[in-house]
């Protein structure tokens, strides 16, 4: 058997975990992840790690967070009037996760932290960006060759 190549679509089961241990997804139960490598469908590390792996291998992998979701960036928490939300037809809650219309109408997922009489602060970070991840990854199949 060939090992994972950049063009491959191949199909993962995997655990992800935080750096305390606790688990934030995991494919146990579910059908494996399909993804091409190369394709832009996870996050940088995984597809790294998952290369050069041949069908049956199973790996663990450390991501820090610049491979992951990204650094937490404080830019990307912003006040928002309170009545803008009224205008976009949404009613936020504090932690609750909302797709926040952008000026051309395309969403972009956001979580609101914090509410006042006259604003709404939301966090537009990915909610695992900052975090650095272990992942334990088998490469089910590679279902379709790069060539």
């Amino acid at each position: 058997m060939r090992p994972a190549t950049h063009g491959d679509t191949v199909e993962v089961h995997y655990l992800g975990k935080l750096h305390d241990g606790s688990v934030f997804d995991e494919t146990n139960g579910r059908e494996p992840l399909r993804f091409t490598i190369g394709g832009g469908q996870v996050i940088p590390g995984f597809e790294e790690a998952v290369l050069g792996m041949k069908p049956g291998d199973s790996k663990t992998t450390e991501l820090p967070a610049e491979k992951a979701f990204g650094p937490y960036l404080e830019e990307r928490v912003v006040e928002v009037p309170k009545k803008q939300f009224a205008r976009w037809d949404l009613d936020p809650t504090v932690g609750e996760r909302l797709a926040i219309p952008q000026p051309d109408g395309s969403p972009v997922d956001a979580t609101v932290t914090e509410i006042t009489e006259s604003k709404v602060t939301v966090d537009f970070n990915h909610p695992l960006a900052g975090e650095e991840l272990t992942i334990d990854i088998e490469l089910v199949d590679i279902v379709y060759g790069a060539h």
